[in-house]
């Protein structure tokens, strides 16, 4: 009977807490948060509609851009309605089978959100360091083989997580102080011996991350030897300007996630409300800011979506 307890005892649903000590400041956390995600939808849709629609916007720079606007909205409509739900009406069930479907979607996403952030790195590598061999080394052929590729690693890195979560027995407390499933947060509610559990979910997924970011500092500091030997201080500054945005996009994305695993990692003494809530920026901030570091920083994007918006104007 026991063993039959422990192997039934994670069909059962989990509940989501949301941010523990800060219950009554809940709905006032919901108002950036739903403003955060609106924009996040519209900004995205926005992007990946000009994209597709805009013959001179069909080169691998703006590929992997979609490629990044997808994987953004998939990142926060994983997490921020749920959240939003938690905020608004207090703690949620949700059922193991969309606890695990979650916790794949959200780990899945970051990863290769990384991945895509490393290929755009490449990209603007190629451009500014063998220009007149740009659309030779990346042919459309390449360009969909390395999304491909991309998109296998991020998949194959992750999927082990969640069968390592769902093999766990859970025969006490099913509540998660969260405001969504995560592999280790799940795994902690176990009874039984996840050490696997946390080496793979922190070394693995970890590692390839800091890998993308090793790749994407090599292809930088490539970048500036190169536009450093540009006869001329005008051409330095446009080849400069062509990586802007993809640089804040990287600040965007590897300032909050990195501070909030080394806030877990050494910040004993940091309230666990803290910890919960930076937890969530890095899933709802990039994608809000992205399209708008994009709209601005790139001429393209900017002059396509003023004419979208603003017609009249642009005529």
């Amino acid at each position: 009977m026991a063993v039959d307890n422990l192997t039934s005892s994670n069909t059962g649903s989990f509940t989501l807490l949301g941010v523990p000590g800060l219950e009554p400041y809940h709905v006032w956390i919901s108002i950036p948060f739903c403003l955060f995600y609106l924009v996040a939808v519209v900004g995205n849709s926005i992007l990946l509609y000009l994209i597709a629609v805009e013959p001179s916007l069909h080169a691998p720079m703006f590929f992997f851009l979609a490629m990044l606007a997808v994987t953004d909205l998939v990142l926060s409509t994983t997490c921020v309605p749920k959240t939003l739900s938690i905020f608004w009406l207090g703690p949620q069930k949700i059922g193991f089978p969309g606890c695990l479907t979650q916790l794949f979607f959200l780990h899945y996403s970051f990863v290769l959100d990384s991945a895509i952030l490393m290929a755009m790195a490449f990209d603007r590598y190629v451009a500014i360091c063998s220009p007149l061999r740009y659309n030779t080394i990346l042919t459309p052929k390449t360009t969909v083989k390395m999304a491909v590729g991309i998109s296998w690693r991020s998949f194959s890195v992750i999927v082990p997580c969640v069968f390592l979560a769902h093999r766990l027995p859970f025969c006490g407390t099913r509540a998660i102080p969260h405001t969504y499933c995560e592999h280790i947060g799940v795994a902690r509610l176990a009874c039984a011996d996840i050490s696997i559990n946390i080496w793979y979910g922190f070394c693995v997924p970890i590692m390839t991350v800091i890998s993308d970011v090793v790749l994407i500092a090599v292809s930088y500091v490539l970048i500036l030897c190169a536009v450093f030997r540009l006869p001329s201080r005008e051409a330095r500054q446009k080849a400069l300007g062509t990586c802007g945005a993809h640089v804040c996009v990287i600040l965007l994305f590897y300032t909050p996630a990195f501070f909030s695993i080394l806030a877990h990692r050494f910040g004993q003494n940091v309230p666990r409300s803290f910890h919960i809530v930076f937890a969530n920026i890095y899933v709802i901030v990039p994608p809000a800011l992205n399209p708008a570091v994009y709209g601005v920083k790139t001429k393209q994007i900017r002059d396509k979506v003023t004419l979208l918006l603003f017609p009249k104007k642009s005529c």
